[in-house]
């Protein structure tokens, strides 16, 4: 008899190109997925976290211990929304309400920007500690040894929005090779390369003016992970430096390495014009 085909389990034997076949169908269905909306409403753990009390998970024991009040009324539902007129206390203090918070950094090389334990390594974040009291969290990830534009927020619906796939957040990077690049690896990175995790191509790629030949500025929409490096992998080179200097139509200009900036209401406008 049959197996019911929605217990049936995956074979083990299938090959790369139906696997490869499998994740692209997925990819589709997420994005049929709607763009998120932007509300004035928030989740209380969320406002607790983002005015810099504690982290969300903190937060959520806070709630269900009942220390937390909205407009005098004790709080022990952990989904429970804040409007923007509600008044929140903390152990009978009130917590002011959180302004959202837009941070560009150019990141330097050796910097992890992970969120978390740093077990003692150098992040991304704590360049930024001094640009607000508020709690940011990087829109996207670079790499250690990667450099360039890191965008931090505690606007959850903007870093939803600039990560999903029908969005398709364009970045530039200034991208250096062990070996010569060619004509034909550009035009195979345009047309597309086969890799673990399917078909992907970049939006454009052309030699860097006044550069080497190992030194090419590729933009790409891609988010996944060390989408370039597995590129010029599967074209038998290797990449030795990376750098962001675009992310969503923001530069790098009259900012240095290592350097913050706020955005300004302009750039925050523009992220969130729904393309």
């Amino acid at each position: 008899m049959p197996r019911d085909k929605k217990n049936q389990k995956p074979d083990k034997n299938v090959s790369k190109r139906d696997k490869r076949k499998y994740i692209e169908y997925r990819q589709r269905l997420k994005k049929g997925d709607p763009l998120p909306s932007f509300s004035d409403e928030v989740r209380l753990n969320k406002f607790i976290s983002n005015a810099g009390i504690c982290s969300r998970r903190e937060a959520d024991v806070l709630i269900a211990a009942g220390v937390v009040m909205v407009n005098n009324k004790v709080i022990t539902e952990l989904g429970y929304k804040v409007k923007p007129n509600d008044e929140v206390k903390y152990d009978g203090e009130t917590i002011k309400a959180y302004n959202k918070r837009y941070v560009l950094l150019n990141k330097p090389k050796g910097f992890y920007s992970t969120v978390g334990e740093s077990k003692g390594r150098k992040t991304a974040l704590s360049l930024i500690q001094k640009a607000c009291r508020e709690m940011l969290f990087p829109v996207d990830k670079l790499e250690k040894d990667a450099t360039g534009l890191l965008l931090f927020t505690n606007d959850t619906d903007l870093s939803k929005k600039l990560n999903h796939p029908r969005f398709q957040s364009k970045k530039l990077y200034h991208v250096e090779s062990n070996k010569p690049v060619t004509k034909n690896h550009l035009k195979q990175m345009i047309d597309g390369l086969d890799l673990e995790d399917g078909k992907t191509k970049v939006l454009n790629a052309t030699h860097v003016k006044e550069g080497s030949s190992r030194e090419v500025g590729i933009e790409i929409s891609s988010g996944k992970k060390q989408v370039i490096h597995r590129m010029f992998e599967a074209m038998g080179l290797a990449v030795v430096k990376l750098d962001r200097v675009r992310f969503s139509g923001l530069t790098k200009k009259d900012l240095p390495r290592g350097m913050y900036r706020h955005l300004s209401e302009n750039e925050v406008s523009f992220l969130k014009m729904t393309k």
